[in-house]
């Protein structure tokens, strides 16, 4: 199998399946004398991991990572990064490979189980292999890496909507992310999901959601104009995120519907140097970082695992239904978030190392 590794200056490769032994990831490029520490890597860990609320998947993993390489140990005790390859692993120990016996040759509507069969010949059915949103732990633990590159940077993320229920963004809180299970800035809302999931949650059933990811401290310069966007590399980051169905950045889908005044984001002149009056474009001017925080927006499908019988068919051609049994999260969704801070703190510490390589400008 191809295709496992992201980005270019700043790049990493994941491995590992589901249920097997471990997973995990090997971060290249990452410049030396970076303070690193597994605990810090821990804690981003921690934010996705499953089976912290009734909401989420209740396979019990921990998580633990393991940093393996790249580093070195200094008298205080902490490590610095050397600049060789930095080697994470992930074991997996709350495997239930049997739940899925069911559908050894049963292909799950809504799933990459065809398709993934189609085009090696050979599918992994104990919770999807590589096609499993397990895969994505290890780009968290990239994420941490990649967010001591770009120090001065931060990003957050938050769930904006679940099912139609959106939030008010009059109410918008960082600080509330922390105090809900579903890093929700609304707190009104947060409440009204709790109540909305405890039915999809009972019925068996899922649903949609969108994360919205803001970093702040990108100074303006980083990108290109053609072929290497910041907004480009930014998508193909939130979109190879499983379950991810589309991707937005600044206003979006919302352009098509104004007009030009609108829609552009006029500047004045202040003490401290240019200031936008908006931000319709998300930080990003002609795939080039304005200096405004980034935004982006992706839209996470409702989970295909759910306990209503479906339509599908056997490796064999046979025609069945097809309930799928398991610990599934009833919105993927919430999990997504600490997912899509990782993806775009490694985009922007690739474009950060590629805008320095160019220029010779350091910020």
């Amino acid at each position: 199998m191809s295709h496992n590794t992201f980005g270019h200056l700043f790049r990493f490769t994941t491995w590992g399946e589901s249920h097997g032994l471990a997973l995990g990831c090997v971060v290249d490029g990452c410049p030396p004398g970076l303070e690193i520490s597994e605990s810090e890597i821990q804690s981003f860990l921690d934010k996705r991991k499953p089976g912290q609320s009734k909401y989420t998947t209740q396979r019990r993993e921990a998580d633990a990572v393991r940093v393996l390489s790249g580093v070195m140990p200094q008298e205080d005790g902490s490590w610095l990064s050397t600049g060789t390859p930095i080697s994470m692993m992930i074991e997996n120990t709350d495997q239930r490979s049997k739940d899925y016996t069911d559908i050894a040759k049963r292909y799950r509507p809504g799933h990459a189980d065809f398709t993934y069969d189609a085009k090696y010949g050979i599918r992994d059915y104990r919770g999807g292999g590589r096609s499993s949103a397990r895969e994505t732990a290890a780009r968290v633990a990239a994420g941490a890496i990649a967010r001591k590159v770009i120090d001065g940077v931060t990003i957050r993320a938050a769930l904006v909507q679940i099912g139609n229920l959106k939030i008010d963004r009059s109410r918008w809180d960082w600080s509330e992310i922390d105090n809900n299970p579903f890093f929700c800035p609304d707190p009104v809302m947060a409440e009204q999901w709790a109540t909305y999931l405890d039915g999809i949650r009972k019925s068996g059933s899922s649903v949609g959601a969108v994360i919205e990811v803001v970093a702040e401290g990108v100074p303006a310069g980083w990108g290109a104009p053609v072929y290497a966007k910041l907004d480009q590399d930014i998508c193909s980051g939130l979109m190879s995120i499983n379950a991810v169905k589309g991707v937005e950045i600044g206003n979006g889908f919302e352009a098509a519907a104004i007009t030009g005044e609108e829609n552009a984001d006029q500047i004045r002149m202040a003490a401290d140097g240019p200031q936008f009056l908006s931000n319709n474009a998300g930080g990003v001017l002609g795939g080039i970082s304005s200096g405004q925080p980034v935004v982006a927006r992706f839209a996470v499908k409702p989970t295909s695992s759910i306990l209503t019988p479906r339509q599908s068919i056997t490796s064999d051609g046979e025609e069945v239904d097809v309930m799928t049994k398991g610990r599934h999260d009833p919105c993927v969704g919430i999990r997504a978030v600490p997912i899509g801070e990782a993806m775009m703190a490694c985009v922007l510490a690739d474009h950060y190392l590629r805008h320095r390589g160019q220029t010779g400008d350091s910020k």
